[in-house]
């Protein structure tokens, strides 16, 4: 990809982010901010036109790190970094991946919809887009790519205390590169594709508030 579509990649990223930041400090200090901590595994979709290269099927780490603020009850945004490490199968050639990614990310609580959920249980649907970043590592190192992506994912929440919840978070990374990397010759192996994701974390209230999505 261009050097020129990285940077109009990143600028879309930090527009979203200004976006969000300057809305968020509009609301009242009643609402709620919280902070997200999960650990998971993943799982890297290729096109299948990397031949020879395949990845497990389930890898680990996933470490996805959020600030989230509900701008109502069932509202909110939130900024979240995920970062990805896969390696090769079995019955593929050696390589070990990083994928990171960036997202800006509308959260909608679904228990305006579900009223009979527990007070403890949260369902909360979000999704956004982003920007990822693919590095290989060892010789395949300078295959790296940027390119958009949209999220889009499935959380539920457990409340354990006025500030504190466990959650666990299924979500898939929609790729935007196409077949970018394959309209010239790239030596051994390299990543542009979609990314699904299982975690499970904590989710920390920033403002005390009683059993935060």
């Amino acid at each position: 990809m261009t050097s020129n579509f990285k940077i109009q990649n990143v600028k879309l990223v930090l527009i979203l982010a200004v976006l969000m930041t300057t809305l968020s400090f509009s609301q009242t200090d009643s609402e709620k901010w919280t902070f997200q901590l999960a650990l998971g595994v993943n799982n890297p979709i290729d096109s299948g036109e990397n031949i020879g290269y395949s990845s497990k099927y389930l890898n680990f780490p996933t470490v996805n790190l959020g600030l989230q603020h509900m701008f109502s009850d069932a509202i909110g945004a939130k900024l979240d970094i995920g970062f990805n490490r896969s390696s090769n199968s079995n019955s593929s050639l050696e390589f070990k991946l990083n994928y990171t990614r960036v997202n800006a990310q509308i959260v909608y609580n679904l228990r305006s919809m579900l009223h009979s959920l527990p007070n403890r249980i949260a369902i909360v649907a979000h999704a956004g887009p982003g920007i990822s970043f693919t590095q290989p590592l060892g010789n395949f190192s300078e295959n790296k790519y940027t390119y958009l992506n949209a999220l889009a994912g499935l959380e539920i929440h457990y409340g354990l205390s006025r500030n504190l919840s466990v959650y666990g978070d299924l979500g898939y990374v929609y790729s935007f590169a196409g077949k970018n990397k394959y309209e010239v010759a790239v030596d051994g192996f390299s990543f542009n594709g979609d990314l699904m994701y299982a975690a499970f974390g904590i989710s920390i209230s920033l403002n005390g508030c009683k059993y935060c999505n």
